[in-house]
């Protein structure tokens, strides 16, 4: 400590400490009501020995590149390994990436296109969803990406096929505003 700080009352670093703490909590309280930011990515592609493996928290974002084989141009991409989703722009950028829960009905891989948009309906899981972007059917299955109201994503019911791909809220919002009909949807491995 410095001459001139102990010179100073013990309440004037009391009041300082309070100031500061107080500061920190609200730029850390704005920072998570906006949740992750969409943003590039620029990582390098992981190696042979690199994995990214499913979490149980889907809101863990890990920065992964777009896979290879994925397609050009402006897309999404579902790795059915990595249990994750990008939103790639007309450059081949990566704007976002999170990770998703999976029903078990999964699209072959290959390359689709957004077919139909619904706002909000009662899953085939009896749970309240939104943001519905069908892209694929399998086994007489639609296949599409959406969220939970609630934000749960409870496991598939045993004996129900549920081919929803569901997200968090905030990624379920980005995928609704990222894929109008026609978008490409591209599922790799």
């Amino acid at each position: 400590m410095t001459v001139a700080a102990r010179r100073l009352p013990s309440s004037v670093w009391v009041t300082g400490l309070t100031l500061g703490a107080v500061a920190a909590v609200a730029v850390l309280a704005v920072k998570a009501e906006r949740g992750p930011q969409p943003h590039a990515t620029a990582a390098a592609r992981p190696t042979a020995s690199a994995s990214a493996k499913p979490s149980a928290k889907p809101s863990q974002a890990v920065e992964a590149a777009v896979p290879d084989g994925s397609g050009t141009g402006r897309r999404v991409v579902y790795s059915l390994g990595q249990k994750r989703v990008w939103l790639v722009d007309a450059s081949d950028q990566s704007r976002r990436t999170f990770a998703v829960w999976p029903g078990s009905v999964s699209p072959d891989p290959g390359t689709y296109s957004v077919s139909k948009r619904t706002d909000a309906l009662t899953g085939s899981d009896g749970v309240q969803i939104e943001h519905v972007v069908y892209f694929a059917a399998k086994s007489g299955v639609n296949v599409a990406f959406s969220n939970a109201l609630d934000g749960s994503s409870p496991p598939p019911v045993s004996g129900i096929q549920t081919g929803g791909i569901r997200m968090r809220v905030a990624d379920g919002d980005a995928v609704w505003a990222f894929g109008s009909a026609g978008t490409t949807v591209s599922v790799v491995e």
